[in-house]
């Protein structure tokens, strides 16, 4: 019994020290991140007893906030261009950027069978709305821009294109029907490997240049330890398979 009691006492000495030392990370994170980053936070949590506290928006707008002294630790964008910026700004630590995703563009709309497999209804015209984010700001927006272009079909629609402030409010944009059509990101109608609503078209990806999320860690960080761990855990088995799972490639 006496055994028992200091085993007991251990686990809980050792529980009061993960305790007192775990940190929280602080993250900003591209809205089409949003579903995989929750369940690796999640998983993260669990396993270090960190704590993360996620943001979500469009990369350029972040990229703007960290500048102006933002209080994030470690920036998941959806690009490579704006965390490479924050490293030569000396706002982001050098050597800790890397590519944790690679985006694939899906045109969608929530109505079933109103999109073919080869994104015809763009030429067709039977629509009133496409929607689609602010290229200046979100990467998912500038790969629709270059599809359109690729097409020859951007200047033909402008008259019919809804911009969203992030890829988030471009996907509410066809959810509730204020837009048949949207440029969206594959993860966002992607569960557990498969897409199950509405109808879609995947965008071949020589369409518009490659989405190469970037993950880095700002000097900013007020705990770097941790968010270093939380940056090295997007590496892991662990949240590659969750990565994998909402349609994602790798680098």
């Amino acid at each position: 019994m006496k055994a028992i009691k200091l085993g007991l006492l251990g686990v809980l000495l050792a529980t009061l020290a993960q305790v007192a030392h775990a940190g929280e990370v602080n993250a900003a994170v591209a809205a089409n991140f949003t579903a995989p980053v929750q369940q690796i936070a999640a998983m993260f949590e669990k396993d270090t007893g960190n704590t993360v506290k996620l943001s979500f928006g469009s990369s350029g707008k972040f990229y703007s906030q960290i500048k102006e002294g933002a209080p994030f630790d470690v920036f998941l964008a959806a690009d490579e261009k704006n965390p490479m910026l924050l490293e030569k700004e000396g706002l982001a630590v050098a050597n800790t950027r890397f590519v944790y995703a690679l985006g694939k563009l899906v045109l969608w709309s929530a109505q079933p069978g109103f999109i073919d497999d080869k994104g015809a209804v763009l030429r067709k015209g039977n629509y009133n709305k496409i929607a689609y984010a602010d290229p200046k700001l979100a990467p998912y927006g500038l790969a629709a821009k270059e599809t359109l272009d690729d097409m020859g079909l951007w200047n033909v629609v402008q008259s019919k294109m809804v911009t969203g402030e992030s890829i988030t409010q471009t996907y509410q944009f066809a959810a509730t029907g204020n837009a048949e059509l949207a440029f969206i990101a594959l993860s966002q109608i992607t569960k557990d490997g498969k897409v199950s609503e509405g109808s879609w078209w995947i965008v071949p990806s020589h369409m518009y240049n490659p989405i190469k999320q970037g993950a880095v860690l700002l000097t900013a960080a007020k705990d770097p330890d941790a968010a270093k761990a939380f940056l090295a855990y997007l590496k892991s088995d662990k949240a590659v398979a969750i990565i994998r799972s909402f349609g994602y490639g790798l680098p």
